[in-house]
């Protein structure tokens, strides 16, 4: 009865971890030998591992991550001119201390989201906070915000976030308010905070395709300074899958992944 009230206790402390381990090591016989502060401390790792569990589930969920992906099992076997060096860089976390950028450019197929999702993915596990956003889906939020009043909260939040990740920027030529709209973010988050950008559009291509020169040499002034350039190139990858159960089942990623995209509130 004793065990039972300490772990009432425990849960109404919101101790949820050692509730969890006091009555499992209790009854492992490996602990019968350990000396009252030795078991203490593993209650209290116990914890410490709970609450680093729960905040990741809350980094990651908050993230909006389009697909599962990890840099652990990124494909180097496919020709795309992917360097192993440069992943092998971005596998730390300097980069998102200092508020370095990341653009991520090829054509379809070649795993920019992949990759920009595995960043994505690696700074939740380091303990950063992660917005995943496609680029159309950004620029028709911030319009929205124009209109119920929250324009100015919602790039508010963007810049707050330690890693953004803008996905599929540049499908369309950009409107006067999305680029305004731009610049504001990338002015927000010049040093201070990381980017992740994925497109088809080539890199030397972002000038003149962003439109207005003079908002343009801003923003990519801001984009290109201390950023990592992964310039892929290559057939599709999802060719290699072949057949149509691959097919299918890539579809049904896709659908995913959209709904987890509409599902996107900024507010």
């Amino acid at each position: 009865m004793l065990n039972e009230q300490t772990i009432a206790i425990l849960n109404s402390l919101k101790l949820f971890g050692m509730a969890r381990g006091f009555p499992e090591r209790l009854n492992n016989p490996g602990h019968a030998e350990l000396s009252h502060a030795e078991f203490v401390g593993l209650l209290v790792q116990d914890e410490k591992t709970y609450r680093d569990n729960q905040r990741l589930k809350r980094l990651l969920k908050r993230a909006r991550l389009r697909q599962p992906a990890c840099l652990e099992d990124v494909d180097y076997r496919h020709p795309r001119g992917l360097s192993k060096q440069v992943i092998l860089e971005l596998s730390g976390t300097r980069w998102l201390d200092t508020h370095c950028n990341v653009l991520i450019t090829g054509p379809t197929g070649v795993g920019k989201s992949y990759l920009g999702c595995a960043l994505g993915n690696f700074a939740a596990r380091a303990g950063y906070t992660v917005l995943y956003l496609r680029a159309p889906r950004l620029f028709e939020s911030l319009q929205q915000a124009r209109g119920d009043g929250s324009h100015l909260k919602t790039l508010t939040k963007l810049a707050k976030v330690q890693l953004l990740v803008i996905d599929d920027f540049l499908l369309a030529h950009p409107t006067d308010s999305e680029r305004r709209d731009l610049l504001e973010i990338v002015e927000d988050r010049y040093q201070a905070g990381a980017t992740v950008i994925t497109s088809q559009c080539p890199i030397c291509d972002w000038h003149p395709n962003i439109g207005d020169p003079t908002l343009a040499d801003a923003i990519c002034d801001r984009l290109f300074h201390n950023a990592y350039r992964i310039e892929l190139r290559g057939d599709s990858m999802r060719k290699d899958q072949g057949g149509p159960a691959a097919t299918t089942a890539e579809n049904t990623k896709t659908e995913k992944g959209g709904r987890l995209a509409d599902d996107t509130n900024l507010s």
